[in-house]
């Protein structure tokens, strides 16, 4: 019995430390090359190697000569001295994965459909699936709230669309062509391609107060190339009164290409324009909390493993690109 055999021992246990160099030594059977190995000393090894046989109560190594052999019980202990080592590091593998877990609840912002679009789920799987403990909350947020949200603290961080204030830090997720939502029976719907010049005399949804004037006049590209300003309509507060009002034929508005497979609607349809660029994708989260444990998962969530992801980037200030 494992008891009986310790107490013949005195209660002396081999250490994981003189397993690891018995090992080694199993190897090379040389005492210089097994020593060179573990950044010790020849002495050292070989009173460790004693001390091991001590405990154990056998030899292990046969010595003859200038050459070295295992014993029987040497060869015996190789296979056991892998696996006790092989088991130790799993139990290090689970008793680490539990100390670096991360709990508690996460609040995480989506300016409206945000957190649906591929790159976003990819992200807030990874994050659950590392971090099965931690709660995570998604809060879908409207043109007025997506910044403010995360400036208050509403929000621990938030799927939003670049350009992004100064003040916030961010990582790219995706990039995407931006198109032109349109009435379905609008002249200018049957086009496969549409010029900004096309659509001048079309009046574009706006924006609220609250929502910076910058990110708006960016996102709709005012004024236009020609220097002309755009003519807006409606106010709007989110997604779906944009759409509502492209419906109703009172506006046009701009989107990223997945509103073709977000917002389908019977009424609509989507025009490309490459004179409106791309659409960003961001993660964002304020300097101050960047190392918070939860606001940090997050962070190497979307980091690691995303072809998409550009790198950890401040934003500069409501422009197109960090």
């Amino acid at each position: 019995m494992v008891v009986e055999g310790a107490r013949r021992r005195g209660g002396r246990e081999p250490s994981l430390h003189q397993l690891r160099l018995f090992l080694v030594l199993a190897e090379e059977l040389h005492f210089g090359r097994a020593a060179v190995r573990v950044f010790i000393s020849q002495p050292a090894l070989s009173q460790q190697i004693r001390a091991l046989e001590e405990r154990l109560n056998v030899p292990l190594l046969e010595r003859r000569g200038g050459s070295l052999t295992l014993t029987s019980a040497g060869e015996a202990l190789v296979g056991r001295a892998r696996e006790v080592l092989d088991a130790m590091a799993k139990l290090l593998q689970v008793s680490d994965a539990r100390a670096s877990a991360v709990q508690g609840r996460l609040r995480v912002g989506s300016l409206g459909a945000e957190a649906a679009m591929s790159h976003a789920t990819t992200v807030l799987d990874r994050l659950r699936n590392r971090h099965p403990h931690l709660e995570v909350e998604v809060r879908n947020l409207n043109f007025v709230e997506q910044f403010d949200a995360l400036a208050d603290g509403t929000v621990d961080a938030a799927f939003l669309r670049a350009p992004l204030p100064a003040s916030f830090q961010s990582v790219e997720l995706a990039t995407e062509p931006r198109v032109i939502c349109l009435p379905a029976d609008d002249p200018l719907a049957d086009k496969g391609e549409l010029t900004l010049a096309q659509i001048a005399d079309r009046a574009v949804v706006d924006m609220p107060p609250e929502v910076p004037r910058a990110w708006w006049d960016h996102l709709t590209v005012n004024p236009r190339p020609d220097g002309t300003s755009v003519r807006y309509g409606p106010v709007v507060r989110d997604t779906e009164a944009m759409v509502l009002a492209v419906l109703q034929k009172r506006a046009i508005t701009f989107l990223p290409a997945a509103a073709r497979r977000l917002y389908p609607r019977p009424g609509l349809t989507y025009v490309d324009c490459p004179e409106l660029g791309n659409s960003v994708s961001c993660l964002a989260w304020l300097p101050a909390n960047r190392d918070v444990p939860a606001v940090h998962a997050l962070r190497a969530a979307a980091r690691i493993g995303s072809s998409t992801l550009a790198g950890d980037a401040r934003s500069g200030g409501l422009s197109a690109r960090e």
